[in-house]
């Protein structure tokens, strides 16, 4: 493995009731982080090469990770999205390289599917940064109940030489989703839009 990873976190965001209404089935997430050194920390490097394989890595461990927490198959998640939290001596390009070029093709492998692009963030900030990670349908961006986002942070990360790697999975939508729009039930999958 390419990256050298400090520590990894994985969280479970499970929402059984809204506005005192019960959400059957709960309303499931999981987000896993990997707190990684940023090997082009204070420096300009031209080629990022290295941190977009980092990507491809990251994709298959986080994604298999976030499924894992949430207990189902990956080609059962319905939404996901990504995110990178650079520290104080790196670049928002260093968090693009890892986002961008590879990452994506390993969490629709793990997935099973995957035709909307994966939404993403990416920021720079210290320990206890918060990250957010936007969310949308993983075949089809027009589903509006599934626009969403959900916040991590990491108490001692990212320190000023690390990069914080986020890839968020979900098992549904928002709960009580009442805003119109493409349903899940009306997805065709094709295009990534409808």
């Amino acid at each position: 493995m390419k990256a050298r990873i400090r520590k990894i976190m994985t969280v479970v965001d499970e929402t059984l009731t809204e506005m005192g209404r019960p959400i059957d089935p709960p309303v499931r997430r999981a987000a896993a982080v990997a707190v990684i050194e940023n090997p082009f920390a204070g420096r300009y490097v031209e080629d990022l090469a290295e941190l977009m394989d980092v990507g491809e890595e990251m994709g298959k461990l986080l994604t298999e990770r976030a499924v894992a927490a949430l207990g189902i198959e990956g080609p059962r998640a319905e939404g996901y999205g990504k995110a990178a939290l650079v520290g104080e001596n790196g670049e928002l390009e260093h968090a693009a390289a890892i986002l961008h070029p590879k990452l994506g093709a390993p969490v629709r492998k793990v997935l099973g599917k995957g035709a909307a692009l994966i939404p993403s963030s990416k920021k720079r900030g210290g320990p206890g940064a918060v990250l957010d990670i936007p969310l949308g349908h993983k075949d089809a961006a027009f589903v509006r109940s599934h626009f969403d986002g959900m916040e991590v942070r990491v108490n001692d990360a990212p320190r000023a030489d690390e990069i914080m790697v986020a890839l968020a999975v979900t098992a549904g939508g928002r709960p009580l989703p009442r805003v119109g729009g493409l349903t899940v039930g009306d997805i065709k999958g094709e295009d990534g839009l409808r």
